[in-house]
Order: structure tokens, then C-alpha cells, then sequence
């Protein structure tokens, strides 16, 4: 294997048997039968993928689709049905916090077990120790059987022996989210000390915004397969057609989808993917990065942004009022479509958003052949910078949650600002200094 891969995995299975009752299972076990009594189940199918020194990369998928499974097989908790695993340097694995812990053990004498248990020496141990125990800060509570904690205490030790060990590989299975939000925010500040050492990260999370901002490269998985890898704003918008069932799986992926992608735009929505914006040079460029999908029953064909003085722009001086507007026209009665909209920053971190519903500004039926405008007003606190405008309309049939149409990153907004704040928003604080 080139040492420049941490992590190398080639044509790797991990296939369950299904049995239809206990009883075949027993008869299997004991060569009792000859007639095969289980179905197959694929966990992960043919996975193959190569992760490099320093690299973070993210794993997403639907649960079910095999994220957990593939970590385990990797940190050796489980085996695989056939394929091979190559792993070039040392582990910290957080995926199921405390596994190897004794509950009748004190905090101190789980610490020395589970290092043991990695592989060090009582003597490397003892010069982590103190900063395991300032990473978990539970105090006294330290010296007292496991069985005794509450389970925040037992997470925070947990993470704190995982992550200070100092491996050559992290692997994170959801495991940054334990505890307080100091002590996550603790978490997230020694992972970014990892990136920064050059560390090797794979990191699994439900949490998109975590992966957007932490991950070099994405794997998204789907029942088991390996579905794509890219970027994690690619990755991400492929992601969230597969939750709603419209992403068209390509012909070489056994599994389908409930509605394949459609190429095929209105020409009114075509004509309207720059209202507003005439005359920018980056149009042509908004149009091919647009994301577009949806079971078009009715469709989103004009869209543009105002300012404080309803003119068409897509430049808004920070603190002043604009608008975002998105018309659509119904093709069927839809019960009760909800109109949203949202903003993502160059990343594709999602900072804000809302939708008709939550704002319960609309909460009827449409008709087919009705055409209404949502506008979206509010005043732009969001530092200086470049952001995306994404577009939907959904709603809920029943039960079943519905895309009728979506675009993402359907036209820019730039915000202008002489004084930027700390982080995304700029919350207008009055500072004042006095003598006390």
C-alpha cells in the first residue's frame, strides 16, 4: 500500500443472514439441513475507497446505509464478509463511547484498562493521564466505580480517553455531540487541533453543517453502496435528493428511487434563472451550479432579490431591508404547499432559512392554474461576504413529505459591510465603556 494512504479498502462486503425464524438458524448450526434457510443481506457492497495522510473525509447516508458498519470493519470491532482493509498507523476510534469499560472499575483504573487495551505502557499512560482527566473535568467523581456516573460523566471520560491518546487516525462515529455545550464545544476545538496537526479524520455525522465545514472529501453511501464522492457541497445536495427520493441511482446500483431526476426545466423556469440579475456576468455560471428537482407539480419560475427600495439587485448593504421573491405556478391542487427559502455560505453551510409554514403566513391549498408570488422579507444581519439563495416548495401529503421543487443555490447574494463582527451574524450590540 502507498504510504501516502492512511486508509485503503478494496471490493469490501459485510453480508447478514436473515433467518425467518430461530429455529432454521439452530438447524443451519447444527448441519441439520440442506436446504438454505436465510436471505442474504448486504450491509456494504463492494466498497472501495482510499483515504489519505492528513485527510478528513466525511461518510453520509440515510441510516441503514452502512456508515457505522464500514468504521467497525475498519477499527477491527468487526469482520468483514470478504474484501480487504489496510491500515497505515495508529487508531483512536470514537464510536461507541465506554465499550471496554469495567462499571466496577473507579474512572482512574478504566483509564489504564482502555490504554492498556489500545496498546500503551503504564508509563506512556501516566503522562496522559492529567490530560485526560483536565479534558473530562468530572472531578472526584473519578475515583468512583463507573457504574456510579451519570451518563454525561461517563460520555465526557469516555471521549476524553479516546481523544487524548494521540493517534495517527481519528475516526468519529456521531460521537461530537456528547455532553453540555461547553464540553462540546471542547470536542469540536480538539478536533480542530487534530485537522491542523495533519491527522488523518474519517468522520461520520448526520450533522451536515459539521461536515461541510471539518471535511476535505465525502463518501455518500445508500443501502450499502458506495453511491458517489466529492466535494462535501456536492456530496451534500445529492444527499438530501436521496432523502426524498429523487436522485436517479445509476444503472450500475441495483437499488431505484421513487422519482429519477429530470433534466428537463419549463421553458418559463429556464427563462427566469437570471430575473434580476440581467446584465451579471456570472449568470451563465449561477444556471450550471443550480441544483434542480422536484415531482414538478407545480414549478418556481421567476426569482430574483430587491432592495430596501424595491429595486432588483444582488448586492444589500448589511443592516438595510431586502427581499427574496420566487413565483410559482401550480399545474395540480396541491393541499398545502409551503414556500421556503434559505441561505448557505460559500461552504455550503445553511446559516439561515424559513418557509411559509413555520411563519404560518400561508396555510391553505393551491389550485392548478394559479400562479402566486412568495416574498421573503427581513433585514440582512449576516457579516460581509458572498452567500447562495436556495428555493423550495414542498409540502405534506398525509404523512409523506413531498418535493414539488427545489433549487439550490439558485442566485448570489453579496452583502456589504464596513464593519464585520465575529462569526456569521452581526447580533447590532451597543458596547459602552465607563469608568467603574
Amino acid at each position: 500500500m502507498d504510504q501516502n494512504i492512511a486508509i485503503q479498502v478494496r471490493d469490501l462486503n459485510k453480508i447478514y443472514k436473515l433467518y425467518d425464524r430461530p429455529m432454521d438458524r439452530l438447524k443451519e448450526a447444527l448441519g441439520l439441513s440442506r436446504k438454505k434457510r436465510y436471505k442474504e443481506h448486504y450491509a456494504l457492497r463492494n466498497i472501495n475507497m482510499d483515504i489519505r495522510q492528513g485527510e478528513t473525509v466525511g461518510i453520509i447516508g440515510t441510516n441503514g446505509s452502512g456508515k457505522s458498519t464500514i468504521l467497525k470493519i475498519i477499527t477491527g470491532v468487526l469482520n468483514p464478509t470478504s474484501g480487504n482493509v489496510e491500515v497505515n498507523g495508529r487508531i483512536s476510534a470514537l464510536l461507541e463511547l465506554g465499550a471496554g469499560f469495567n462499571m466496577e472499575y473507579n474512572g482512574i483504573e478504566n483509564i489504564y484498562l482502555n490504554g492498556t487495551m489500545i496498546g500503551f505502557s503504564k508509563e506512556e499512560i501516566d503522562g496522559k493521564l492529567e490530560g485526560i482527566l483536565d479534558f473530562a473535568d468530572i472531578g472526584d467523581y473519578v475515583y468512583q466505580p463507573v457504574k456510579t456516573y451519570s451518563s454525561g460523566m461517563f460520555v465526557r471520560l469516555a471521549f476524553a480517553v479516546a481523544i487524548n491518546i494521540d493517534p495517527e487516525i481519528l475516526i468519529v462515529d456521531e460521537a461530537l455531540s456528547v455532553g453540555d455545550v461547553f464540553f462540546q464545544a471542547k470536542c469540536y476545538h480538539k478536533f480542530e487541533e487534530f485537522k491542523k496537526m495533519g491527522k488523518t479524520i474519517l468522520f461520520v455525522s448526520h450533522d451536515l453543517s459539521s461536515v461541510s465545514k471539518y471535511c476535505d472529501r465525502v463518501v455518500l453511501l445508500n443501502r450499502g453502496e458506495k453511491l458517489a464522492e466529492g466535494s462535501p457541497k456536492e456530496m451534500i445536495d445529492i444527499y438530501k435528493q436521496v432523502l426524498v427520493g429523487q436522485y436517479a441511482i445509476p444503472d450500475d446500483h441495483e437499488q431505484g428511487t421513487n422519482l429519477l431526476h429530470d433534466e428537463e426545466i419549463s421553458a418559463s423556469a429556464a427563462s427566469a434563472a437570471g430575473v434580476g440579475n440581467k446584465g451579471a456576468e456570472d449568470e451563465k455560471t449561477q444556471q450550471t451550479e443550480m441544483l434542480e428537482y422536484g415531482t414538478k407539480q407545480a414549478l418556481i419560475t421567476e426569482y430574483y432579490i430587491t432592495d430596501d427600495k424595491g429595486m432588483h439587485t444582488t448586492a444589500v448593504l448589511k443592516g438595510s431591508v431586502f427581499s427574496v421573491h420566487m413565483k410559482v405556478e401550480f399545474y395540480e391542487d396541491l393541499p398545502a404547499p409551503i414556500f421556503a427559502c434559505s441561505l448557505k455560505n460559500a461552504l455550503g453551510v445553511e446559516i439561515t432559512g424559513t418557509n411559509s409554514m413555520v411563519e404560518k403566513s400561508f396555510l391553505e391549498p393551491a389550485h392548478a392554474g394559479e400562479v402566486k408570488e412568495a416574498v421573503f422579507t427581513q433585514k440582512m444581519s449576516l457579516q460581509g461576504g458572498e452567500y447562495l439563495v436556495s428555493l423550495g416548495l414542498t409540502g405534506y401529503e398525509g404523512d409523506i413529505f413531498a418535493v414539488y421543487h427545489r433549487l439550490y443555490d439558485v442566485m448570489n447574494i453579496t452583502v456589504i459591510s464596513d464593519k464585520n463582527t465575529v462569526g456569521y451574524y452581526d447580533m447590532g450590540s451597543q458596547v459602552t465603556v465607563r469608568d467603574a
